[in-house]
């Protein structure tokens, strides 16, 4: 119990400290976590400098500190250089973005690509089984894969607005698996990890298992400021940059070239290290030229097959400057993460037979008629995204938060997610949903999805 008289004094957190044999700062570690569970601090709150807590509590303001160091690596506070420190908005949002077992939910909400025919897929299996060396294919394989097998990945990326060589190609199983590698080759606990203010779960979830700090970088029309990014790097010493330029989940904002650019210079200027996570990229007809493009030496890039194409081929490819290489593959090797022979020949030959670009197609034939849907439901409401974007983002009328909508809509049988999952810091985030159209099994049961939400919305306005 605190010495000092402070019943009066207006601090936002007064803790009490329990007696244990753990030292003092782990004990306010856990009060932390505590308050904020119980709902005694709330997301956003500032909490009190710390030579005011430790005054408060009576201990020395190095103990505060420490237990502040864990609890941001924690992923529970934020703070910004003469900001103070702040308990993080989405501290209490859900990142694990899967579907639940709930099969009589319309899923909106988690990033399933649509059922589509796999013929082609059994068509080069069956061929596959045929083959003399078939048996071999569930031998462990090399981790770089083979020769030809680099060089058709190139090829695929090269169709996603990057051009680079079979060289400098590392396979991984998944883009979340890739994220994962790079983050731990890479990077240390503690490393701090500019992104946008609202970014993608699995980036979040990935950082907080290894004790990296995200840092929100200020936008300017939708996107990563030049200001905002100086300021990150004078100020909150990040090390690295995450981004998603085309399709930015959840926002589906498109980084216009200027601001790839100015991100590839900057990166140059303080050696960041920039992680491009290009898996929307291969959906769109006309890319824009990654960030890689600019600045190749600085930049780590990714792209990927569940989403794009179908999720049996959970097959990531990264492209890392050589001063990276071997400490990628030695995380990718150390944690397991790399993809087994078997799909690597299988993702291999479908993209050396065209039959990826088939189904890529094929997919930005069927999410046109699905957004069309989206659009004629949802017309007059602020809905983000073009028609070959996989997700929108539903901005909410005045007056409603986004875990709000999210759960009013659970109630209704339909599966969205709100802003509070992908923010990033201590900022209040806009009031939006991600609404995953391509999760719906069927064009009949998005509709009756979008008619769900709609009505949602109407009685809002009313």
């Amino acid at each position: 119990m605190p010495i000092n008289s402070f019943e009066s004094y207006p601090m936002s957190w007064k803790p009490k400290l329990e007696k244990t044999n753990q030292p003092l700062y782990l004990s306010l570690v856990d009060q932390l976590e505590k308050d904020i569970a119980d709902g005694v601090l709330l997301p956003g709150t500032k909490l009190p400098p710390q030579r005011e807590l430790a005054d408060f509590l009576d201990i020395n303001v190095s103990t505060v500190s420490r237990a502040f160091k864990v609890c941001r690596k924690k992923g529970l506070l934020s703070g910004t250089v003469g900001s103070g420190t702040f308990v993080s908005y989405d501290v209490n949002a859900n990142t694990f973005l899967t579907p639940d077992n709930a099969s009589q939910l319309i899923e909106m909400g988690s990033m399933l690509p649509e059922i589509i025919s796999q013929d082609e897929i059994i068509a080069l299996l069956q061929k596959m089984m045929t083959e003399p060396d078939f048996g071999k294919l569930f031998q462990y394989g090399s981790l770089e894969g083979r020769a030809w097998q680099r060089e058709a990945a190139v090829k695929l990326i090269e169709k996603a607005g990057y051009k680079t060589t079979a060289d400098l190609l590392i396979p991984a199983s998944g883009s979340q698996n890739a994220i994962a590698a790079i983050l731990a080759g890479l990077f240390q606990p503690g490393d701090r990890i500019g992104t946008d203010p609202l970014t993608y779960p699995g980036m979040k979830s990935a950082a907080k298992t290894l004790g990296i700090e995200l840092v929100p970088i200020k936008h300017e029309n939708h996107e990563i400021s030049e200001y905002g990014l100086l300021y990150a790097c004078k100020n909150e010493n990040i090390k690295g940059i995450y981004i998603m330029p085309d399709y930015q989940n959840p926002t589906t904002h498109i980084m216009s070239e200027d601001c790839r650019r100015m991100i590839a210079r900057i990166a140059k200027e303080n050696h960041l290290i920039v992680i491009e996570d290009g898996i929307n990229s291969l959906l769109m007809e006309k890319p824009l030229p990654a960030v890689a493009s600019y600045a190749p030496e600085q930049t780590v890039y990714i792209t990927s097959l569940s989403k794009t194409v179908i999720p049996a081929l959970r097959m990531a490819y990264i492209v890392t400057p050589k001063h990276y290489k071997n400490d990628l593959k030695t995380a990718l090797y150390s944690i397991n993460l790399s993809p087994s022979a078997f799909l690597m020949e299988l993702a291999s030959r479908m993209i050396a037979s065209r039959n990826v670009d088939k189904l890529i197609d094929a997919k930005r034939e069927r999410i046109k008629k699905r957004n069309q849907l989206v659009n004629e439901y949802l017309t007059g409401y602020q809905i983000m995204g073009n028609d070959e974007s996989i997700f929108r983002w539903l901005l909410l009328p005045d007056g409603m938060s986004g875990e709000r909508f999210e759960a009013m809509a659970f109630e209704k049988g339909v599966k969205v997610y709100a802003a509070e999952r992908f923010t990033v810091g201590k900022a209040k985030p806009i009031a939006a949903v991600r609404l995953a159209i391509g999760a719906a099994e069927s064009l009949e049961q998005l509709k009756q999805g979008l008619k769900i939400l709609k009505e949602l919305l109407k009685e809002k306005q009313m």
